[in-house]
């Protein structure tokens, strides 16, 4: 890898990476992914604006959604990215492991109340009789928003993965290599989830 790549991963620009080729592809391969994933978000973004009025005469956004919750959920994760971001800055700065260890325990702990709380939305909406099989509105609104979810929920898995391997492996080259990837792909699940609340709650509220 480039001086400049390994100063990215936290490593120093002297540092021997075994296969430089090999993790030039691996993160090359990921963006490739996430790019793949943004394309199916986008589609599916456009899919609910063309059945936002479709309602059937059932629950309509403005019945449906309620912004306090999801505008806290915005907020667990913006700050889970603010602190994946500083567990970042602990491994290139070389911090003792424990602060890592506390900042990627804290970024997990608040996708999981994140979780707890979409869940809790979800489970609310059904409750009211806002299921998919309701509309073409609620279909849309089921495929777009838990898929994201999910998304948050892989994240989270990983997160445990990682935290093990820094406990058990430590910060070699390979595990600082996914450790980027993940947070690439946590800060993903933000801007798709700003673009949610900007596109899906906002609107659906006010109108």
């Amino acid at each position: 890898m480039s001086a400049a790549e390994l100063a990215e991963v936290g490593l120093d620009p002297g540092t021997r990476v075994e296969a430089p080729e090999e993790a030039d592809a691996a993160v090359f391969g990921f963006w490739l992914f996430l790019m793949s994933d943004a394309v199916i978000f986008a589609l599916l973004f456009a899919t609910y604006g063309v059945m936002a009025g479709a309602t059937a005469g059932g629950p309509t956004p403005a019945t449906a959604f309620r912004l306090t919750p999801t505008f806290v959920e915005t907020l667990l994760l913006l700050t889970s990215s603010a602190t994946y971001g500083r567990a970042m800055l602990a491994v290139r700065f070389g911090e003792a492991r424990r602060v890592l260890y506390g900042w990627l325990v804290a970024t997990l702990g608040l996708g999981l109340i994140f979780l707890a709380l979409e869940l809790k939305d979800f489970a609310d909406m059904a409750a009211a009789g806002a299921v998919p099989m309701r509309s073409g509105f609620l279909s849309a609104f089921f495929a777009l928003v838990p898929l994201h979810g999910l998304h948050v929920a892989a994240g989270c898995l990983w997160l445990m993965v990682m935290i093990a391997q820094v406990w058990g492996i430590g910060l070699d080259a390979r595990v600082r290599i996914n450790l980027l990837r993940l947070g690439l792909f946590w800060h993903l699940l933000d801007i798709v989830w700003i673009a949610i609340f900007s596109l899906v709650y906002l609107p659906g509220h006010i109108g």
